[in-house]
């Protein structure tokens, strides 16, 4: 049971990887023209563009996008709480799961942009639409990060400072809050 488990859980968070992304490119109003996120898009358009006809957009928040990634994320607690032997969560859990597991993505989402932005930016282009694509995805976390953690000697520390401050978010998540409500996951 434990290998079903496995590749349950890691074909949900794939899907789940790319409806939060296809989320955050538009919360984050990233170049539509990019490739990557074009890519992105017409990988998820044939569950999203069905439910957008039932789930219209409510001002610049794509309903239907939201709401499939609070499905996805729904399904594999639940899925996955049944098939480890954990039973059926009740539905209090199961949404705080759902929510923890999205949260959870988000930040690792986050960390590997800033990971991968520092990296390429020391070989890459930085006009090469994926070194685009990963700044306009980490420059919300550096941003404020920036005013605290000054360059030293033209370094720019930022990156690690934000790397370090998700791992210690992720790591908080991990021990605190999804033991209450993931004891399948861990």
């Amino acid at each position: 049971m434990a290998e079903i488990g496995f590749l349950i859980r890691t074909i949900a968070d794939l899907v789940l990887a790319a409806f939060l992304l296809r989320w955050l490119f538009a919360v984050q109003r990233t170049d539509f023209r990019n490739p990557f996120v074009q890519s992105l898009h017409r990988l998820t358009n044939r569950v999203i563009l069905p439910m957008r006809r039932v789930l219209p957009p409510i001002g610049r928040t794509d309903t239907a996008t939201v709401t499939a990634l609070v499905v996805v994320a729904l399904m594999r607690s639940a899925i996955l709480s049944f098939i480890l032997g954990f039973g059926i969560p009740s539905a209090p859990a199961l949404i705080l799961g759902a929510l923890v597991i999205i949260a959870r993505m988000l930040l690792w989402i986050f960390l590997g942009a800033i990971f991968l932005h520092a990296l390429l930016s020391w070989v890459a282009d930085p006009y090469n639409p994926f070194s685009r694509l990963l700044a306009d995805v980490s420059d919300p976390i550096l941003r404020p990060i920036r005013r605290f953690v000054p360059p030293i000697s033209g370094l720019d520390l930022t990156p690690l400072a934000a790397i370090l401050l998700l791992q210690v978010a992720i790591y908080s998540l991990n021990t605190r809050l999804a033991p209450l409500f993931l004891p399948y996951d861990l």
